[in-house]
């Protein structure tokens, strides 16, 4: 029992970075129908500024732990937030009404363009990410909780909170829902398209970069292509849960979260996990392709 304890703990953590990576696939498809497969790389980007932020402070000195945190995750969520926006002006928004699958492709090239460039620039050598919380681990009968487990957790749950409550609850919120609903319609009341297109890119990469910089801390080792099958990984946790819809986003990513941590408990090794999550993301396309809580699109001809 205080095994399962221990690695449902590590489930959480491992979900909850999901969860934040998840969230930007959700929000954009909800509005523009399109699959970001740029955003794993995005993800991967944000880790690499908050390395060089987190460098640039420690060399400082006498910077307090929690401050260099702060920053770090701070400067890294408005980089990413820019590189997003750049990315859907000159990439995306020339495409908006050519067909779905020149998206496709362009986000695809995108992915590669990110990839290949940060493998010019900064070669692919891992590198280790600075320690930017000190590790204290609490034993909670027999269980061992770490702080780095617990601000991964409270973190992710007040982003996800915060998010969730700027879709339902704020004016950019219900435009956001408008131009999900109709796309056509939502500029005739009022709604400014792009802008509102460019912040959901905004929003959805700086909650990818938060989860660069919780990944980063936990797993301290990144390179240029770690956002490839995170990336996948946290498209099926959308899927699953409903792609387009935020909370369905969330909980889709806690069960991916328990499948990689269980799976080596029950079958006799851990490289059965992509084998199990591409076999639930199977089932759920043939099943039941609006996923857990998404809501099937009906289209009047």
């Amino acid at each position: 029992m205080t095994q399962i304890i221990q690695q449902a703990l590590n489930a959480v953590q491992l979900g909850s970075v999901y969860a934040l990576i998840a969230l930007g696939y959700t929000m954009v498809y909800g509005i523009l129908r399109l699959i970001n497969f740029a955003h794993g790389d995005i993800f991967m980007v944000s880790a690499y500024l908050g390395l060089f932020v987190a460098g640039f402070l420690i060399s400082i000195g006498h910077v307090p732990a929690w401050l260099t945190f702060v920053v770090t995750i701070l400067a890294s969520m408005a980089g990413t937030s820019l590189i997003a926006v750049c990315i859907e002006r000159v990439a995306y928004r020339p495409l908006r009404n050519a067909p779905r699958v020149s998206l496709v492709i362009t986000a695809l090239g995108m992915g590669l363009f990110l990839e290949n460039f940060t493998l010019a620039t900064l070669k692919a050598e891992p590198r280790k990410m600075p320690p930017l919380i000190p590790v204290v681990n609490m034993d909670m009968g027999g269980v061992s909780v770490s702080t780095i487990q617990v601000i991964i957790i409270v973190v992710s749950t007040i982003l996800m909170v915060l998010l969730d409550a700027i879709v339902r609850k704020t004016m950019t919120g219900m435009a956001m829902r408008a131009i999900s609903f109709d796309k056509s319609v939502a500029p005739l009341m009022g709604i400014p398209l792009d802008r509102i297109i460019s912040l959901t890119f905004a929003i959805g990469s700086s909650v990818a970069a938060a989860g660069g910089i919780l990944y980063g801390i936990a797993y301290p080792v990144i390179d240029p292509y770690m956002g490839i099958r995170i990336g996948w990984w946290a498209f099926i946790a959308a899927v699953v849960g409903g792609i387009g819809n935020v909370r369905g986003a969330m909980l889709g990513a806690y069960i991916l979260g328990f499948i990689e941590i269980f799976t080596p408990l029950v079958l006799p090794s851990s490289t059965y996990r992509d084998f199990v999550a591409f076999s639930v993301l199977l089932v759920f396309l043939v099943f039941k392709p609006t996923g857990i809580l998404g809501r099937p699109s009906v289209q009047k001809v």
